[in-house]
């Protein structure tokens, strides 16, 4: 079975919807052969990191950047020089009060430096989240763990 690792930081009650919106996706049932692992950034070890298949990324935008806790999850795996990452599929949502810009490409910066293979443009969500957000969070989701399937 493969391992789809979702890694979040989700210190916000929009944030933790949006992460159930993609875990709905993740583990819809047409969706088989995939395990669905839910860490949160700051305790997920590098061992469970480099064990996964695929990876689903969630964070808010702070100050312009992805969160703190999602930074120290990708510099634990690049200061073990985390080749096993390489070519791993990832998604990612992302959601700010007013701006996303650089919190993806920060994120995509630090998983172009893992080598990750992104499967889908980000879904960047700002302001209070919509149906729309909630329905593009769902679907990331499935898209990534059917990415994984056998």
């Amino acid at each position: 079975m493969t391992v789809l690792l979702v890694v979040h930081h989700s210190p916000s009650p929009t944030l933790a919807e949006l992460l159930e919106c993609a875990l709905t996706g993740a583990r819809d049932p047409d969706i088989t052969g995939v395990e669905i692992r839910v860490r949160p950034a700051l305790v997920c070890s590098p061992q469970e990191a480099l064990e996964a298949d695929g990876y689903l990324l969630g964070t808010p935008a702070n100050i312009g950047y992805m969160s703190g806790a999602l930074k120290h999850w990708f510099d634990q795996m690049l200061y073990l020089d985390a080749h096993g990452a390489q070519r791993k599929p990832y998604g990612l949502y992302v959601h700010g009060n007013s701006d996303t810009a650089g919190a993806v490409r920060s994120v995509e910066t630090a998983a172009a430096a893992m080598d990750l293979r992104r499967v889908r443009p980000p879904v960047e969500i700002t302001g209070p989240v919509t149906k729309d957000a909630r329905e593009a969070c769902t679907e990331l989701g499935a898209v990534v763990a059917a990415e994984l399937m056998d």
